[in-house]
């Protein structure tokens, strides 16, 4: 069978390799630039005074940096969100690494401070509900009341990135406060950006706000795909080669089960990686004999879990299991989607089992990993974990997909809302199982080699050390 027609000759992204950790440092403000006075000007003019008051209380640090100087940089981690997301688990890993001397601050409670926490990470709590609740939809007009939380929060956050030698942004709203208080703290500021940066997820001036930080305070930017970094390039601008695309680096050992450092790498993954598939399911309350596609992340209309639930309508044969649960306000679509199982007569099919710990062994007790997502996903880090179990995937060809994804070879890959694309390609991998082991081989290996935690940590780290030796002088 040939590839579909979106998957030939997918086109070879410009910007940087898929390890970019060789491309030029990122972008940089022009000489001489600064924060125009309708951002910078408006909280620092009011802040301060408040700030330099407490200048001596970091004076100490200046003693504790000059001493560090010689060793790998600190780095002030932050993050607006306290729930874990995609963005949240790629800073785990780069956290841990900086545990020793680095700190981590949330503007927001939740299960990611404990996560955080428990691998030794010093978080630092920035919790204001009047930025929090700064949404898309209130922007125009909501950081207007936040401003004086948005003012404190800024100081705040400049008093302890000057313990630092680097600011590193997680996310959006942690760009704008870092950004905004650089005139206070001085300290390069590095964005990870997450996100593809077009009209159909975020409003004029959102872009527009990320645009001009991103040009005016932005010392280097990291993007976690090429397809997100081509989209900034639209936004902004700057030349392709400014951007460095690091992957999101996925720990793969932690997708096995502890009998698959002993197992001979060339078997089956049902054989190789030890799993019992059947004790497997019956433990987790799945039927032992079916067969099973499981879709994994939050319940939310863009990651398509309609689409997947009207292909299982069409395959009678088949199980499907969703494994998150809705977050951000999104909690109608779980009603939607019980809903429209029950009238397309597969509830009975379709297993809803909600927020799980464990997500390597539910994914190892299936027969195939869907991605659904009918917008583009900005990199697909589901898509790695599943090929990290050692199973077959098939995916949405969008966004960073492509980038993991090569069809027929480590996955295969589908139309973004192609019900019928979805349909065949299940059927193709349920009816030729060796056909569906070779593929988890390969994605296996790759998710191994091409998207380890080591690679990305390296990669961050190069980057890291580039933006304090460059602020060094």
């Amino acid at each position: 069978m040939n590839a579909p027609e979106f998957a030939r000759g997918l086109p070879r992204a410009e910007t940087p390799p898929l390890d970019a950790s060789d491309a030029p440092t990122a972008l940089h403000a022009p000489a001489g630039a600064s924060i125009p006075a309708s951002s910078s000007a408006l909280v620092s003019a009011s802040i301060s005074d408040t700030f330099f008051e407490t200048v001596d209380a970091t004076r100490t640090t200046h003693t504790r940096r000059a001493q560090h100087d010689a060793a790998a940089p600190t780095v002030l981690f932050v993050d607006q969100s306290g729930q874990l997301g995609g963005a949240e688990f790629a800073l785990l890993p780069l956290a841990e690494h900086h545990a020793a001397s680095g700190e981590v601050v949330l503007l927001s409670e939740g299960p990611f401070r404990a996560k955080l926490e428990a691998l030794g990470v010093t978080v630092r709590m920035r919790v204001d509900a009047r930025v929090s609740g700064i949404s898309r939809q209130s922007l125009r007009f909501g950081w207007l009341r936040a401003l004086p939380a948005l003012a404190r929060q800024t100081i705040g956050l400049a008093r302890d990135a000057r313990r630092h030698d680097v600011v590193f942004a997680n996310t959006q709203k942690a760009l704008v406060l870092a950004a905004l208080g650089k005139p206070l703290h001085r300290r390069p500021l590095i964005w990870y950006q997450h996100d593809i940066l077009s009209g159909e997820h975020f409003g004029r001036m959102q872009l527009t706000i990320v645009k001009w930080l991103v040009r005016l305070a932005v010392d280097q930017v990291i993007a976690n795909s090429r397809a997100s970094a081509h989209s900034l390039v639209a936004l902004t601008g700057c030349k392709p080669e400014s951007i460095r695309v690091v992957h999101n680096g996925i720990d793969s050992a932690a997708f096995l089960p502890p009998r698959a450092a002993e197992a001979d790498a060339a078997a089956a993954p049902s054989e190789a990686d030890g799993t019992d598939v059947r004790a497997l399911r019956e433990r987790l309350g799945l039927p032992a004999n079916a067969w099973i596609a499981g879709l994994f992340g939050r319940l939310a209309p863009w990651k398509g879990q309609h689409v997947a639930l009207d292909a299982l309508a069409r395959l009678p044969d088949t199980h499907l299991v969703l494994v998150g649960t809705p977050l951000f306000g999104e909690q109608d679509y779980e009603r939607q989607l019980r809903e429209q199982a029950e009238a397309l007569g597969i509830a009975g099919r379709v297993h809803f089992v909600g927020f799980q710990h464990d997500i390597p062994s539910w994914m190892r007790a299936m027969d195939v990993i869907l991605h659904t997502s009918t917008s583009a996903e900005p990199f697909g880090r589901v898509v790695v974990e599943g090929m990290a179990a050692g199973r077959a995937v098939i995916a949405a060809a969008a966004g960073g997909v492509p980038e993991i994804v090569s069809h027929r070879r480590n996955g295969w890959l589908v139309t973004p809302g192609d019900v019928a694309g979805l349909v065949q390609a299940i059927e193709t991998l349920r009816d030729d199982p060796a056909l569906r082991q070779r593929l988890a081989l390969a994605a296996r290996e790759d998710a191994r080699t091409r998207f380890s935690v080591q690679r990305y940590l390296d990669s961050m780290n190069r980057a890291i050390g580039e933006a304090a030796r460059s602020a060094r002088g």
